[in-house]
């Protein structure tokens, strides 16, 4: 938005000032080409004066004066003589052509334009002294046209930078005034993606342009009710399963004082499951005030951690056991500590559940191409049936609920990763889960 800005403040500016300066340095070159014909008019009325006397070496030297300067050239055209037939001429230009003559001839001054500036002629009148009017001297005045010189170029120069001043200051101003949106927009942003980490983010000061401090104001109020209802729905929650621990506890013994035993264990399961369901539920419920809504963990510690807690298992079991960590340090993935223990504990009871004592089992930890990290899970056992989808939900080859490699796969694939499966080498199954970094 603020660089937008800027661009558009330059672009509008721009065309702007080519509006008023190109126009400007036009009309300087035009002031000088009429500073220089002022100044040729002067100077033909003082030229007059010096060539009505009649002195040819008095002309001479004055020319040679007022020609220093290249701007404005003056020469002295004499009609042809015995000595001078061709005319004499006193001066840079001693071309005599026909409007020469005609300016001679009827005694009339006349201005033309040449080649971008003018030329004066003007006849001087010797007095009664003069034989002929064919014998009148014409003086004229070469006003050339303004180039580069020292006055045009400084008077450019200054135009350019006043319009690189004003442009620069329509810049700055449009920067402060974008700075002005673009920071209060940018903590407002800020503040927006703190929301759903653990703790109750600090509301943010209203600042800027109205427009933003009443956006800044409805965010403040929308997120105060938002924590609200989490707050009431998690209270609720809670509320309910303290409720039902008490019925729950009453129905437990009521199954106890059972004396069939097959219907004391049937009701004791679903009871057993009940209460895995409610704690679930409460769990869950808390899950965002545990890991907020964008949880990550440093997988390499914690699957590591929870692999290692189950090589007493597999010691007491005889069965090899073996953890290789490739990553030198932390690894960060988008997953909560407590899915990814929940997911080793998944993969390894399957292997400790499914596979012979002696089958041997191998976890590797890798870095992930991308970020994130690839938890391998491979054994020596009789492997995964052919053609099941191990994580299909609820499907099993081996008479177990089908649960747990579908909730290893949803946590894996939460994480922006995925699952897969195929042989391992050491004669068994093998299981690659991916898991993404944060986001």
């Amino acid at each position: 938005m603020r660089r937008s800005l800027i661009l558009t403040v330059a672009a509008a500016v721009t065309m702007v000032l080519l509006a008023m300066l190109v126009p400007m340095a036009v009309l300087l070159r035009s002031y000088a080409l009429e500073d220089r014909l002022s100044r040729a008019a002067l100077e033909v009325q003082a030229t007059e004066t010096v060539v009505s006397d009649g002195d040819r070496g008095a002309v001479t030297t004055y020319l040679d004066k007022i020609n220093r300067s290249s701007d404005v050239v003056t020469t002295v055209l004499y009609p042809p003589s015995g000595l001078h037939p061709d005319g004499e001429a006193i001066g840079p230009s001693p071309d005599q052509d026909a409007d020469v003559v005609q300016a001679r001839l009827t005694g009339q001054a006349s201005v033309r334009d040449a080649d971008g500036g003018a030329e004066i002629l003007v006849p001087v009148s010797l007095g009664i002294s003069s034989a002929a009017p064919a014998e009148t001297p014409v003086i004229r005045v070469e006003v050339r046209p303004p180039g580069l010189e020292s006055d045009i170029v400084r008077s450019w120069l200054i135009l350019f930078l006043l319009g690189a001043a004003l442009l620069a200051g329509a810049l700055l101003l449009a920067d402060r005034l974008g700075r002005s949106f673009v920071v209060p927009i940018r903590r407002l942003a800020t503040y927006a993606a703190t929301l759903g980490d653990r703790s109750p983010p600090t509301p943010v000061t209203p600042s800027g342009p109205p427009e933003v401090q009443e956006l800044t104001t409805v965010m403040n109020r929308l997120v105060g009710r938002i924590e609200s209802l989490l707050e009431r729905e998690r209270a609720g929650v809670a509320d309910v399963s303290h409720r039902l621990r008490t019925p729950m506890t009453a129905l437990r013994l009521r199954i106890d004082a059972l004396t069939e035993p097959d219907d004391r264990a049937r009701l004791t399961g679903d009871l057993d499951e009940l209460q895995a369901t409610v704690d679930h539920v409460v769990r869950e419920a808390r899950r965002s005030e545990r890991e907020g809504v964008v949880p990550q963990a440093d997988a390499v510690a914690v699957v590591a951690e929870r692999a290692r807690f189950w090589e007493p298992l597999a010691e007491d079991q005889g069965r090899p056991f073996e953890v290789r960590v490739e990553p030198s340090g932390p690894v960060l993935t988008r997953t909560s500590a407590q899915d990814l223990q929940a997911l080793v504990d998944v993969l390894l009871d399957n292997v400790f559940s499914h596979t012979p004592d002696d089958a041997a089992v191998l976890v590797t930890l890798a870095e992930r191409t991308g970020g994130g990290l690839v938890l391998t899970v491979e054994d020596g056992g009789p492997g995964f049936p052919e053609g099941l989808d191990v994580s299909d939900r609820g499907a099993s080859g081996a008479g177990s609920t089908g649960l747990g490699l579908a909730i290893a796969d949803k946590t894996a694939t939460e994480s922006g990763g995925g699952l897969s499966w195929d042989a391992s080498a050491l004669g068994g199954g093998r299981v690659v889960v991916e898991l993404g970094p944060p986001a």
